[in-house]
C-alpha cells in the first residue's frame, strides 16, 4: 500500500500536508497545539453523549467497556487513546501511513491497547465492518467528497449505534478566526492547514447523514475563551461545532 491510502473521499494534498507533521502529533507545543488545547472538551462531550446513548455511568473509570469504536481519520491518536482508555474496542484508521506509524509508536509507549490501521472508511465498508461508536473529529473538511464520505462513514454505525461529527463552519467568521486568526496572527497552526472552502455547514452534515438513515441532533458549539485559554460548549455553531447523530436499533 502507498503512503497514501486511496479512495473517492480522500484529498491527496490534505493527507500529505498532515503526514510532513506527523512526528509533532504528541508535542503539546508543536503543530498541533490547538488540538490537544481543544482536546478535554472534545472528550467530555464524548465521553457524555456515548454514555448517554449507551446507559453507562459517566463517572465509571471505564464507562465504554464492550463497546467497539472507530476513529476516521485518528491522525496520531489523540481521541483513540483515551477511548480505549475508557475501555473501547478502539480501531483507528488514517489515510495517512506516518501518521498510523506516529500513533502505534506512542500507543506501544504508553501500553494502550489501539488498533491503528492505514485505510480509509470506504475500506471499512467495503469489508462490512460496524461500529457501535464512529468518530469523524476534525477530518471532515479535509476529504475531497464530503457528502460520499459521510454517507460511507453512516454505514459503519451499527444498529442502535452513534457517529460524532466535529468541523468548522463555512462563515466569513470561521475564515477570520480558523485561518487569518489562527495561522497568520496567532501562529498556532501552519498556514495551510486548513482552506476555508472546504469547511462544511451544519446543514450540509446533516443532510449528508440524515440521508443514510441517522437521526440527527441539532449541533453544539464550541467556543474559545481567550481569557481563560480554554474550549468550551456553547450556542454558537459559527465557527467550531460538533454533531451527534443515531441510527435506529
Amino acid at each position: 500500500m502507498s503512503e497514501t491510502a486511496e479512495s473517492r473521499s480522500v484529498d491527496p494534498t490534505e493527507v500529505e500536508k498532515f503526514s510532513k507533521m506527523a512526528a509533532e502529533w504528541w508535542d503539546p507545543s508543536g503543530k498541533f497545539a490547538p488540538l490537544h488545547k481543544f482536546n478535554p472538551v472534545r472528550l467530555a462531550f464524548l465521553r457524555d453523549e456515548i454514555c448517554a446513548q449507551f446507559h453507562r455511568d459517566a463517572k465509571s473509570s471505564r464507562p465504554f467497556e464492550g463497546l467497539r469504536l472507530a476513529d476516521i481519520g485518528c491522525g496520531g491518536g489523540l481521541l483513540s487513546e483515551p477511548m480505549a482508555r475508557m475501555g473501547a474496542d478502539v480501531l483507528g484508521i488514517d489515510a495517512s501511513d506516518a501518521n498510523v506509524k506516529t500513533a502505534t509508536v506512542h500507543a506501544d509507549e504508553t501500553g494502550t491497547a489501539v488498533t491503528y490501521r492505514h485505510g480509509t472508511a470506504e475500506d471499512l465498508a467495503r469489508e462490512g465492518r460496524t461500529f457501535d461508536v464512529v468518530l469523524n473529529m476534525e477530518v471532515v473538511e479535509h476529504v475531497a467528497d464530503v457528502p460520499a464520505f459521510l454517507r460511507t462513514s453512516a454505514n459503519l454505525v451499527a444498529p442502535g449505534g452513534m457517529m460524532v461529527v466535529a468541523t468548522l463552519n463555512r462563515t466569513a467568521r470561521a475564515f477570520a478566526l480558523a485561518v487569518v486568526g489562527a495561522e497568520y496572527v496567532l501562529r498556532w497552526l501552519p498556514r495551510g492547514t486548513h482552506d476555508a472552502r472546504k469547511f462544511v455547514k451544519p446543514s450540509e452534515v446533516r443532510d449528508a447523514l440524515a440521508g443514510a438513515g441517522l437521526d440527527v441532533r441539532p449541533p453544539v458549539g464550541v467556543s474559545y475563551n481567550p481569557l481563560q485559554g480554554e474550549w468550551k460548549l456553547s450556542g454558537d455553531t459559527g465557527v467550531n461545532y460538533m454533531i451527534v447523530a443515531r441510527k435506529l436499533a
